[in-house]
This record gives structure tokens, C-alpha cells and sequence, in this order.
């Protein structure tokens, strides 16, 4: 799959699309593909306050239960409630299924972050390709 241009990417397999101070995280494609079947997604309250690199919620599949990574620092301005009840929404579509909208607190976060170019490198040599 080509991941789209537009957003960087965490080694942990999750996107980060930015717009000024406001950025739209989830996972990506291969992380949804790694887990299987979603069946529950456990996100942050609003206003809970995010520091690159650590947990902040859960995906939760058939096969297993993995943590979620903030890609930058920030605060959380929104969730996507819809996958309380439909979080199979993920495996349809990763990339726009969205999991949480947050604004940076430090955009030179982002400097640590994988372009799409160098996250499908990584993807495959981690899937020793």
C-alpha cells in the first residue's frame, strides 16, 4: 500500500497529519493489518495531555492488545467517538479513520518522525524484505 504523503510517521506505526498547531493522529495500514480484526479502541479524555513517544491508549484486536504512541507532544482536542461503537472503522480505512485531533505543543517533534518514503522502508525491513 502507498502511504500517503501528506502526514509523518512514528516507528510504532502511527500517522500524524498536521495543519499549523493542529494535528490528526491514528494507526497505520500495516498496524491495522498486524492486528486483525479490531474490536474495541481505548483513547485519551479531551485535554489530557500527550508526551511524545508514550502511550496513550489502546487497540484492542482478536489477537492481541496494543498500546498506542503519541507521535509529537500536546494537547488532546478531540476523539473519534464513532469508534467506541464501530472500531472496525480502523481495518476498513486507516488512514482516514482517524483517532484523536490534538494541538502541538512542540512542532520540532516532528523532525523525529518518519516520511512516507522512509515509513515503507521501515515496513519492509522490519518485515525482513
Amino acid at each position: 500500500m502507498a502511504y500517503p504523503t501528506d502526514r509523518k510517521y512514528t516507528k510504532e506505526h502511527e500517522w500524524i497529519k498536521v495543519t499549523g498547531q493542529q494535528a490528526i493522529v491514528g494507526i497505520t495500514d500495516h498496524a491495522q493489518e498486524s492486528l486483525g480484526d479490531i474490536v474495541f479502541v481505548e483513547l485519551p479524555k479531551i485535554g489530557t495531555d500527550l508526551e511524545a513517544g508514550k502511550a496513550f491508549g489502546t487497540v484492542e484486536s482478536v489477537k492481541a492488545v496494543s498500546d498506542l504512541y503519541a507521535p509529537v507532544s500536546g494537547a488532546v482536542t478531540e476523539v473519534n467517538g464513532d469508534l467506541a461503537t464501530s472500531p472496525e472503522k480502523v481495518n476498513k480505512d486507516p488512514h482516514g479513520s482517524w483517532m484523536l485531533k490534538m494541538t502541538m505543543k512542540n512542532p520540532a517533534d516532528l523532525q523525529d518522525l518518519l516520511s512516507a518514503a522512509a515509513y515503507e522502508q521501515f515496513v519492509a525491513e522490519e518485515a525482513g524484505h
